[in-house]
């Protein structure tokens, strides 16, 4: 394959069908390629105004084992006192543009994902894991601590306690394991991962879309240490006024009644 061919595919795509945008990483390692593509594809998927969730994948082989370390030490030789400004130019864009994601993001995790790989799969929604896959924190394997959000992730999802026990041993566990922790949602068969992750995104594309917004909206809120309940109650009724004016809400009440399965549009 000649250069400018390589070029021309990117390690990132974006694509949109019928109200689920899906970006898949084509690439197990990040290279500066990689991370550009990968971060355009999401700007792409949380600026679409059509859609109404999104399914972040990545390969059999792997979702992603976070920095390609050949092109790291090729960093460290060159500038060794910038090689990982790719921190502030690569990976908080990246996690903040999953963050802006308003609408449902399903993670189908097919293989390894560990380091910054984990960070950007626990920054999704629903997770669904192949039975082969493999997770760590790997970061101070290699003498760092972590970025990407991953400590704060794990923080939010286990605790201090079982966080700090990851981050510091950096043991490799598996998909059932995961489970366990709560850290994916469900485990399937290896031949199965992307189709259930790509069955549960377009679940939740025909769904109530600003309900879910909402619902993402406030579950970060209560995530976020030193918020007083009242506040995030009146939060709460602030969303569930705007939500009772729209179409998908009349529309599920008046299905709950005549005994039918609403039809959510969005709107």
């Amino acid at each position: 394959m000649s250069e400018d061919t390589a070029t021309a595919t990117p390690a990132a795509e974006f694509g949109e069908a019928d109200g689920l945008a899906t970006v898949r990483l084509r690439t197990p390692a990040l290279t500066v390629r990689a991370k550009e593509d990968l971060l355009a594809a999401l700007r792409r998927a949380a600026e679409s105004t059509t859609a109404r969730a999104v399914l972040l994948l990545g390969s059999d082989r792997a979702f992603c084992v976070g920095q390609d370390l050949a092109e790291h030490a090729r960093g460290l030789e060159e500038r060794p006192t910038g090689a990982l400004d790719t921190v502030r130019e690569h990976y908080n864009p990246i996690v903040l543009a999953l963050e802006e994601i308003r609408v449902p993001v399903v993670v189908g995790i097919g293989g390894a994902c560990v380091g910054a790989g984990l960070g950007f799969a626990l920054a999704g929604d629903v997770r669904v894991a192949a039975r082969r896959a493999k997770f760590g924190t790997a970061f101070t394997g290699i003498g760092l601590a972590s970025d990407s959000g991953l400590a704060y992730r794990l923080v939010a999802s286990l605790g201090q306690a079982r966080a700090m026990e990851l981050m510091l041993l950096g043991t490799v566990f598996g998909a059932d394991r995961a489970l366990e922790l709560g850290l994916v949602t469900e485990v399937v068969d290896d031949d199965a991962w992307e189709r259930r992750a790509g069955e549960l995104a377009a679940q939740l594309a025909a769904g109530p879309t600003r309900a879910f917004a909402a619902a993402k909206r406030e579950v970060r809120a209560a995530a976020v240490g030193g918020r007083e309940l009242a506040e995030l109650l009146e939060e709460e009724a602030d969303l569930q006024n705007q939500l009772g004016r729209t179409d998908d809400h009349a529309g599920a009440v008046r299905a709950f009644l005549d005994k039918r399965k609403p039809t959510f549009t969005g709107s």
